[in-house]
């Protein structure tokens, strides 16, 4: 009820006896929806009003203090300046008052939620010549005339529009019609209505001024609130405080949420990697060892039957007879071999991995303390230092240390790799066998990674997709079509010696896309 006509009336008389009779000395403004006007008082005070006409929250307050930027900042309403203010009115039954001042000009505060905006006048007959919102032109038409709307309050009138609340009286406003809403103003009989509706208008004549949080939201109400945050009989201060809650600490509120909801988020992420990893290290952990496998083919090379693609050898390590798998058209030596360089890889890729598993726990730990010092800060200048000093989001270095740019895709986490030596990184250290790997054929670009997820086929619709990453990505980027081959990161490998971001390709499919970048997608 904060710009109700019903609030309005006793602001306006608070206001006349603070500023009535003084010298307008400052109208500025130093952000693009604030308006300040400055006043010298009879008593020789400064007294300011800021009108912030922000469309998500509009809003007066009234400053005993307020310093001027030195720079950024421009002079409004020259023609108000230095003239004595001679009047404050407010409108009949309308959101609205205006200054008026001694040589005649007045200045309108129409004060109707995302729609206000300042009006100067050269008369109370004239249209007005000038607008603090320029983008609302059809203001330019408003007559202050036109805005004052008397009404009848009688019983007469009541009864004749059949006891419709809003027709009857316009200025009720949100909380005053829910409160009669609660009051079963809607199933109520006329006389009923009309008890209720005299109630409500009685409640709102009684000068106490209430503030109080809605979920993520503070109103004021005139009202009789239990859970007020802050109560007043002075509009004025009202009007203070409400500005402090309803503005400054809800932006701080916002600010603070939008952090801890981006801390919540990476730190969920974290927490979804350690489990994903510490699951397949368990799994690596218990699968027997290739070098072992192979140990026991080499050990029973007389054993093993020329062609064979399966054999029953005894396992040494085990003291038991196994079944081996052996490859089709692959000597038995051969396929040892193949076994002793893949448990290699499998050592170095299971390093990586408890590698990166410590990383993630430290960077889990960071974001649980940052979580809990986030929700200790209670003012801006705290959590403007922390946000300033990167505190907050402890993981925006470890962003730009990878050398890959991360997108999901329908569930999917794809990567794309930032340079020709982060494409070698991203391969090299980033990768598990079974993953897409996909490029732009036969240009340079990025390689582009597909994350495999356990026991889940990567669907038609992502692959293309992150193909069309691959060929926005590539030199084929402002082609129509373009060719992407792809294939599992097994069947690519780096040659020793070649070009940073070369690589040598197995077993590859081609798909057509059309580029297109991750906005697109």
């Amino acid at each position: 009820m904060h710009l109700n006509y019903h609030f309005l009336r006793f602001l306006c008389p608070a206001l006349e006896k603070k500023i009535l009779g003084g010298l307008t000395t400052a109208c500025f403004s130093q952000h693009k929806e604030e308006l300040i006007l400055e006043f010298q008082t009879k008593e020789n005070r400064s007294f300011h009003i800021r009108a912030l006409l922000l469309p998500s929250n509009t809003s007066l307050s009234f400053p005993e203090d307020f310093k001027r930027s030195k720079k950024n900042n421009v002079d409004l309403f020259p023609e108000v300046l230095h003239h004595t203010l001679t009047g404050i009115h407010l409108l009949a039954f309308e959101r609205a008052f205006f200054l008026e001042f001694d040589n005649g000009l007045i200045l309108l505060f129409k004060m109707h939620g995302s729609r206000s905006n300042i009006l100067l006048y050269p008369t109370r007959d004239d249209l007005p010549v000038r607008l603090f919102r320029k983008d609302l032109r059809e203001d330019m038409t408003i007559q202050l005339s036109g805005l004052e709307k008397p009404l009848d309050l009688s019983w007469a009138r009541f009864k004749a529009l059949q006891g419709n609340a809003s027709q009857f009286l316009p200025t009720l406003g949100k909380l005053p019609r829910a409160w009669l809403k609660k009051q079963g103003y809607i199933e109520a009989d006329l006389e009923s209505r009309f008890k209720l509706i005299q109630e409500v208008m009685d409640m709102m004549e009684s000068p106490l001024f209430s503030i109080y949080q809605e979920e993520d939201k503070y109103l004021l109400t005139l009202l009789p609130c239990s859970n007020a945050l802050y109560a007043t009989t002075d509009p004025l201060e009202a009007a203070n405080s409400y500005y402090q809650k309803a503005v400054v600490q809800q932006a701080f509120d916002s600010q603070k949420l939008a952090l801890l909801r981006s801390l919540a988020e990476q730190r969920k992420k974290t927490e979804n990697y350690l489990q994903k990893t510490r699951d397949k290290l368990k799994i690596m952990e218990s699968e027997p060892a290739l070098s072992q496998t192979a140990d026991i083919i080499m050990a029973n090379l007389h054993q093993i039957p020329p062609g064979s693609e399966q054999v029953n050898l005894f396992d040494f390590y085990s003291n038991e007879v196994r079944e081996i798998k052996l490859k089709k058209g692959t000597s038995p030596q051969k396929h040892a071999e193949n076994l002793y360089r893949k448990s290699k890889n499998k050592k170095i890729e299971f390093e990586q991995l408890r590698k990166n598993l410590d990383v993630k726990e430290k960077q889990l730990a960071e974001l649980k303390q940052e979580e809990e010092e986030l929700l200790q800060v209670e003012d801006f200048r705290t959590l403007k230092a922390k946000t300033k000093t990167g505190t907050i989001h402890g993981s925006k270095q470890e962003q730009v240390q990878l050398p890959y740019k991360k997108f999901e895709v329908e569930g999917f986490e794809v990567w794309v790799g930032k340079s020709a030596r982060s494409n070698d990184e991203l391969l090299r250290r980033y990768t598990w066998k079974e993953d897409i790997w996909l490029h732009a054929k036969d240009v340079a670009g990025s390689h582009v990674i597909i994350k495999q997820q356990s026991g889940m086929a990567i669907p038609n619709p992502v692959l293309e997709k992150a193909a069309a990453l691959a060929a926005y990505y590539s030199k084929n980027k402002t082609t129509s079509l373009a060719a992407v081959i792809f294939t599992p990161c097994k069947f690519v490998r780096k040659v020793k010696g070649s070009p940073a971001g070369a690589v040598m390709v197995d077993r590859e499919k081609v798909i057509m896309v059309s580029p297109k970048g991750p906005e697109n997608l």
